[in-house]
């Protein structure tokens, strides 16, 4: 295959070799450039692209970018290579949505393009997909089927299949996928990386070929989840084309609890699955239940009615208003299960769409009571690894067992994380960890247990740093009021010399924390927590007297918002500061 190439080629082999390992990533923008058209030749996997661009551009931008972060300026994503699904628009790239004849050539990058761009992170080219976004297989292209990264005579997965694959062989350090039915999470699965699928609307859709439109959501793959939360977190945000982009409510939670509690289904709901994929479901429950969490076994076939709607009910009519009259002309190169599942929803009633939009909004009340008191629901995230033999000789039954566990999520305005989980039958398996719309980052905290990772975030942007430094310290008695709305521990914080510390009289005991100057004061050790705006809000509300909420001078300069208390007040309690520390002084006095 020649990298340089701005059109992929067809795939017409399928290779059993192992692929290799990718190397460590380097440093700068041009070693991981070169890095990723390396790793392009030796994974000789062509069916991954629709466009590829020439390597001498990319390495130059490259070389320009390395330039610019040497001169000092600070891109959270510089250098980092990526590849792009093509039905998102990348400027000075056809977008085909992997149907040559549809193919035009956009003026303007998507919005999530353009965020990635100003961030520092290069694109490497489009991906295969199944085409307009309608299948989770991966081999619906006339750009030929994309083969599983680890299991070559097995699919990939759909309909981000390209992109799946580019994460998974070490080409690209994160991808852009889409997902409306399962799209962003299936191939993950197959490909054994991640894959976040967030909140409807906090990644604009702006400059994305629809599919149905109120249920797109644009996702990352990723092969950690530390890996897949900064793109997230640059791209998120409203979007004034879009009108159905949305921001980070007040309110939202920034991490799960330490004891989160998770709904797993029952063993009946479990019954797509084969014996092999059965135990290893129960082995990432047995990994989250080892973690500290707490599971309980609920009814979820009202999610798997709801998913339902999706193709065999009148929903599917957002399928055709998105591509339709296009492929009722029979247009060259239009794949003829996609057009017949498209092409179906022509003479769909208007009175059927409205009464599945009734339908469906039970579905997301009995969703809310379902997971009503749980932090998460742990699910499949499919029921099997096909072969590609299988999907040749059954595409719409193969296809539609896939979405089992993934088409009631967007339907029912629900986030998703999957995450591998080892194999099954042969072939990769994985779980998804589903959650509330916008705990998009409680799914996060839960997924890292099932990965072995820290937790990575917050990715809400609109969280508030609050220095704390007694009762509401972790282990302390007033630490639910934290952790209750969501707020995140961020690591100690330690005062500038200018504080004193004393134990006040109340119920329960807590300190205040007195600004005095450097000539009376000393340095006093606490913890910083991030929490909502709203969550801060009821704090100040609530705070009683003596205390009060202000900026609180650290030992590195910087300043932070956090507890401090009346001078007059503080006057009746025990100065305890030679202690420095709550903690210190509790331990002192129970030794006493």
């Amino acid at each position: 295959m020649n990298p340089t190439a701005t059109t992929a080629t067809t795939a017409t082999t399928a290779s059993t070799a192992t692929t290799p390992a990718p190397a460590p990533a380097p440093a700068g923008a041009a070693e991981r450039v070169a890095a990723a058209y390396r790793r392009i030749e030796e994974a000789d996997r062509p069916e991954i692209w629709i466009a590829l661009r020439p390597r001498a551009e990319v390495e130059a931008e490259a070389r320009a970018l390395d330039a610019r972060t040497a001169a000092g300026e600070r891109l959270p994503l510089a250098g980092l290579v990526y590849a792009v699904k093509d039905n998102i628009d990348v400027a000075g790239l056809p977008t085909t949505a992997a149907c040559p004849s549809y193919a035009y050539r956009p003026e303007a990058s998507a919005t999530v393009v353009r965020r990635l761009a100003a961030a520092g992170a290069i694109v490497l080219g489009k991906t295969n997909m199944d085409q307009f976004a309608t299948g989770l297989v991966g081999t619906r292209s006339p750009y030929g089927a994309v083969r599983a990264a680890h299991h070559p005579e097995r699919i990939s997965g759909g309909s981000s299949s390209g992109s799946a694959v580019a994460v998974a062989l070490g080409i690209a350090d994160f991808a852009l996928g889409t997902d409306t039915a399962g799209s962003g999470r299936v191939p993950a699965a197959l490909n054994g990386v991640v894959g976040v699928k967030p909140t409807l609307g906090l990644l604009p859709t702006t400059g994305v070929v629809p599919a149905a439109r109120p249920y797109d959501a644009v996702t990352v793959f990723a092969r950690t989840l530390a890996e897949a939360v900064p793109p997230l977190a640059v791209m998120t945000g409203p979007d004034g084309a879009d009108p159905r982009s949305r921001a980070w409510p007040d309110a939202v939670r920034l991490a799960a609890p330490e004891q989160p509690r998770v709904a797993l289904p029952r063993e009946e709901d479990l019954a797509p699955l084969s014996a092999q994929a059965r135990a290893a479901f129960r082995a990432a429950a047995d990994r989250l239940r080892a973690s500290g969490a707490e599971t309980a076994a609920v009814d979820v076939s009202p999610l798997l009615e709801a998913a339902r709607l999706l193709y065999d009910g009148a929903l599917v009519a957002e399928r055709y208003a998105a591509v339709g009259a296009f492929l009722a002309g029979a247009p060259e190169g239009a794949d003829p299960t996609v057009s017949a599942i498209v092409l179906a929803a022509a003479d769909l009633p208007a009175h059927a769409l409205a009464a599945d939009l009734e339908r469906l909004d039970r579905h997301r009340a009995a969703a809310a009571r379902l997971l009503s008191g749980f932090d998460a629901l742990l699910l499949p995230t499919t029921t099997g690894h096909p072969a590609l033999a299988d999907v040749r000789a059954d595409p719409v039954g193969v296809n539609g067992r896939l979405g089992t566990y993934t088409n009631f999520v967007n339907l029912l305005d629900l986030a998703a994380v999957a995450v591998p989980a080892g194999e099954a039958d042969g072939g990769s398996f994985g779980v998804s960890v589903v959650t509330r719309a916008f705990d998009d980052q409680v799914g996060l905290d839960v997924a890292a247990r099932l990965t072995g990772e820290e937790p990575p975030g917050p990715l809400p942007g609109n969280g508030v740093d609050l220095a704390v430094f007694g009762a509401h310290r972790r282990g302390q008695p007033l630490c639910h009021q934290l952790t209750g709305p969501g707020a995140r521990y961020a690591g100690p914080v330690r005062t500038a010399a200018a504080y004193r510390l004393v134990a006040l009289p109340t119920e329960p005991a807590k300190p205040g924390l007195v600004h005095v100057g450097p000539d009376g004061g000393g340095a006093v050790t606490g913890e910083r927590w991030t929490l909502s705006p709203a969550a801060l809000g009821r704090f100040l509300a609530a705070l009683p007297a003596p205390m009060s909420l202000g900026r609180i001078r650290l030992e590195d300069g910087s300043a932070v918002l956090g507890f401090q208390c009346d001078p007059h007040a503080a006057a009746a309690g025990t100065d305890i500061t030679h202690h420095g520390d709550w903690l210190a002084y509790l331990a002192a006095g129970a030794e006493r």
